[in-house]
């Protein structure tokens, strides 16, 4: 099934950062208000898409780089590649890049699947719903600006059925299909409800 295309030619997709305006635009066309859209990346990357030095934020996550690569360094790179999931917390950027490096080394494209990308944080296996052709495209325009983020979150949540808990700030609902079903861990839904109260005062 095709993703449909959303039509954001009003953002500012070569900028690296966002503005008020473009939230409001990508907000307009998904049918919610900006504050929704702002809550989440306050939760998911605490508002920002690219580290300092302009790489986008990525978290690794070793049981993906795993399923990915059928488990073929599991038993010579137990670093990057576990059979199931490990919580563990993260060192910081540098780390997080050092794992993914690791990983890309033995197998770029599984390693691109296996991290979450940008201030959206988007695992690389969703590129397809994020209407791209490759996860090597989808990982190019990671790249390139907030706005491209931006272009490929509105891609997601519409394949993935949600606008219509975010119009109508079902944030549990949200945070199952964004996060997955183990969201009530890690308070998903709570923490987007309270950054959205934080967005909306006033």
């Amino acid at each position: 099934m095709a993703v449909p295309v959303v039509n954001l030619a009003n953002t500012s997709p070569e900028s690296k950062k966002l503005t008020d305006y473009d939230y409001d635009v990508a907000a307009k066309k998904l049918g919610c208000d900006s504050a929704a859209i702002k809550a989440i990346v306050s939760v998911e990357s605490s508002g920002n898409g690219f580290l300092k030095d302009g790489r986008p934020i990525v978290r690794f996550e070793s049981h993906k780089f795993s399923k990915y690569t059928k488990g073929k360094f599991d038993a010579s790179n137990p670093t990057i590649s576990t059979p199931t999931m490990i919580v563990r917390k993260s060192k910081g950027p540098e780390d997080e890049y050092s794992l993914y490096e690791q990983a890309k080394a033995l197998d770029e494209a599984a390693a691109m699947n296996s991290c979450s990308w940008g201030m959206f944080q988007i695992m690389g296996f969703n590129f397809a719903m994020c209407s791209y052709s490759t996860v090597q495209a989808f990982v190019a325009d990671m790249h390139i600006s907030e706005g491209k983020q931006l272009l490929a979150f509105t891609g997601f949540v519409i394949s993935r059925k949600l606008v219509d808990s975010l119009k109508t700030k079902n944030w549990a609902k949200f945070a199952e299909g964004y996060n997955g079903k183990e969201y009530k861990k890690y308070n998903y839904d709570t923490r987007i409800a309270q950054a959205y109260q934080n967005f909306n005062i006033g």
